[in-house]
């Protein structure tokens, strides 16, 4: 079966248009929309969310993944805001055609004890996944830097608990683990088989972002060994090449990649794009 690419294009502009036409060249059958302009995927008004839907549809692309936020606040928030957040990304599926979330399991920002923190969060990502049961969305967690599930063991947990096949799912970060300072390899042997979905995203080690296959993220390896296990599912470009708009706004990004400072947020994403379909070809991936 084949590798399904999205890509974050909101890293390549924050008007949707901007976004269609860094998409169009290389991107042209799934995107992951975080931003519109000034709206979040998660407040984005019903009737402006039909006006995107048609602009991109007449440029031929699909919406792959909803890039939201949910889960990125903290164990004290209040809670009810993530279920609102879930509950209008469902209004939005049939408009988008999209029933797939990125999220994320909660920040500890008073330094709660570990035991707290673990214990809330797992409570609140159990009570999303029956929420998006009931309303037929996908939920796919993302380990991020200084979340509950941000190293191996603690996202290990988090996906042998919640993860079902059918409402919850894992997202394996090439970068965010690099970034927190764990071995990429020994947790991709620790969480490949709970990986349903990739993020194409790499950093050296200096913590700087770089183009995918390029940084200590193993890329080509651990794909290449995706690609014999016969694994598909979602592949999705977060390129964090530069400091977007749409970058700044997910929280700590890491040090800026002064060779690609220069250029504008098209030309960088472009240069992203090109580096992962290069690297896919390269392995034989079947995308399409």
């Amino acid at each position: 079966m084949p590798w399904v690419l999205s890509a974050f294009a909101d890293e390549a502009g924050t008007k949707i248009d901007e976004q269609i036409k860094a998409l169009t060249p290389g991107w042209d059958h799934s995107c992951g929309p975080a931003w519109d302009d000034t709206f979040n995927i998660t407040t984005l008004p019903t009737e402006l969310a039909k006006q995107v839907q048609q602009k991109l549809s007449d440029g031929g692309i699909k919406v792959g993944m909803f890039g939201s936020p949910i889960g990125k606040i903290d164990i004290k928030d209040d809670f009810e805001a993530d279920l609102h957040r879930l509950q209008h990304l469902a209004e939005l599926a049939p408009i988008f055609k999209c029933q797939s979330i990125r999220m994320f399991s909660y920040y500890n920002k008073q330094s709660a004890p570990k035991e707290q923190w673990q214990a809330e969060s797992l409570n609140r990502l159990g009570k999303l996944r029956d929420e998006a049961a009931k309303l037929g969305m996908k939920l796919y967690h993302e380990n991020e830097s200084h979340i509950f599930g941000d190293h191996p063991a603690e996202n290990l947990l988090i996906l042998k608990t919640l993860r079902d096949g059918k409402s919850f799912f894992g997202i394996f970060d090439f970068s965010n683990y690099n970034m927190g300072g764990d071995d990429v390899l020994a947790a991709w042997k620790l969480l490949q088989p709970y990986t349903d979905c990739i993020h194409l995203k790499d950093s050296n080690k200096d913590k700087v972002h770089v183009p995918l296959g390029q940084g200590a993220g193993h890329v080509k390896t651990i794909l290449s060994e995706l690609l014999k296990s016969g694994w598909h599912g979602p592949l999705t470009l977060e390129p964090h090449l530069a400091h977007s708009k749409a970058v700044l706004a997910t929280g700590p990004s890491g040090q800026v990649n002064v060779e690609y400072s220069k250029l504008n947020h098209a030309e960088s994403f472009q240069i992203a794009a090109e580096a992962a379909v290069n690297l896919l070809k390269e392995i034989g991936a079947p995308v399409v």
